[in-house]
Formats: C-alpha cells, structure tokens, sequence
C-alpha cells in the first residue's frame, strides 16, 4: 500500500481547519502542517489531530507549501487547503489508488467544487476547476506567486480521479471580492517584476470580456444571483489588476 502524507499550509484558520482534518483521517497516512504564526486557535486545533505542526513565518504560497512536503515522511504528497474537504467519493477514489500499483511519474487530479456564500458553484468557469494533487515530490514542486502550480522535472501521466474537493473559501461576499482583488494586485505586482506595461485598453476591454466569457459562455446565468456576482466582482478585479499596474509604472 503507498503511503501519503497530506501536507496544509495555515494562517488563522480556526473556522475551517478542523473538516479538513476530519476529512483526512481515513487517506492520510500523515499530516503535515505548516503555519504561518496564526494569533487564533488554529495550532490547538490541529494538536487535537495526530498532526505534525511546524510554525514558520511566511515565506510565500509555493516556498511554504515545498517546505511543508519537504517535512513530510512520505514520497507521495496530497496537496491540501485548509478551507478544503475531501468528498466521500474523492476519499474513496484515493484509498483505491493506495492500494494500486503505479509509478513515480504518475499524478492524480480532481474536480474542485466552490462553495460560495453556501451555494455550490457548477459553472461561470469555476467548475470543474480541476487541480492535481497527488503527486510524488520527487518529480515535481510548487512554483509561482499567485495561483501556484506544481512544475514537474519529468513528464507525467495523469490520471484523474471521480469525486469533488470541496471548497468552503467564501463564507461572505467580501470573502471573495478580499481574495479576487488580493490576487489581482499579487499578479499586477508579477506582471511588473517582468516588465510587462499596462495598455489602456486592457483597463476596459479585459473586464468586460472577462465577464462576457464567465457569465454567458461559462453559463454563469446558470448559478443564479451567486454566479452573477462572482463573476461581476471577477470582472472588477480584472480591472483592479490593470490599474494597480499602470500605478506602478507610473510609480517606478
């Protein structure tokens, strides 16, 4: 049987950490968290857990998230957020796979399912939101600033696994608008640091083709007033992105 170490990064999750942890109980063969010096009760909830905690000040999503598989006992990783449950039927997809035979260059990948302010999104182009999470950490860490990805050193197979992963990340409306801009300023700060310049067109014409896209081609209409906000309040972001990089142009 392979043995998996599922790996979290934390700052202040006491509302959602603990269905995580319950969610992992019957896949993991270890859990290992890593956090970013959380002020609430995050770090006791976890001791509830036979977890592994290590308190670090934070480094970045992919450098603390490769420090926390790099802590891990096991070769094979699950690659979890703290506001993230693993469905039933995704636990039991992974518990087939512990029991198969593959080899190191193999990844599994899943569906994620957004749950925005208690309604759960099926389209405006945040589902099936697929992401790989199972990989071996020898072949492949995270890289990136924003919306991180995990670079492999060889080529993969991928083999994608039935169930959701369900994601409990906006709670309030401002929950999703605090995060979209957050990005928004963390790729325009990227974008930047490449050189790349803010042509004024993109401030008007990104955020309405954004929201084009999302809410007609993406079927957005399809998730009610929830989908139309999502994807009005994206579309702001888009266009927050663009200006914060102007700004900085301007500023440097």
């Amino acid at each position: 049987m392979k043995k998996i170490s599922a790996t979290i990064i934390t700052l202040n999750e006491e509302d959602k950490i603990r269905q995580c942890l319950e969610s992992l109980q019957d896949v993991a063969d270890e859990i290992v968290v890593v956090d970013s010096l959380s002020t609430d009760n995050t770090k006791m909830i976890c001791e509830e857990f036979a977890v592994k905690f290590v308190e670090q000040k934070w480094l970045g999503y992919s450098e603390q998230k490769n420090l926390a598989n790099n802590i891990a006992s096991h070769d094979w990783i699950l690659s979890i957020d703290a506001d993230e449950v693993l469905s039933d039927e995704l636990k039991k997809s992974i518990l087939k796979i512990k029991d198969s035979d593959f080899d190191t260059d193999v990844v599994f990948s899943f569906n994620r399912l957004n749950n925005y302010c208690g309604k759960w999104i099926h389209h405006s182009g945040f589902y099936p939101d697929k992401k790989i999470r199972i990989w071996n950490r020898k072949i492949g860490k995270w890289e990136g600033i924003v919306h991180e990805v995990i670079k492999f050193s060889t080529k993969v197979k991928e083999v994608h696994l039935k169930g959701d992963l369900l994601h409990y990340s906006y709670a309030k409306p401002e929950d999703f608008e605090k995060q979209v801009f957050k990005f928004a300023e963390l790729r325009a700060q990227h974008y930047f640091d490449k050189g790349k310049k803010c042509a004024s067109l993109l401030k008007i014409i990104s955020p309405i083709y954004f929201f084009i896209q999302h809410y007609f081609f993406r079927l957005g209409f399809l998730d009610g007033k929830e989908g139309f906000v999502m994807c009005k309040v994206a579309a702001k972001a888009t266009k927050h992105k663009y200006e914060t990089l102007e700004q900085l142009t301007i500023d440097n």
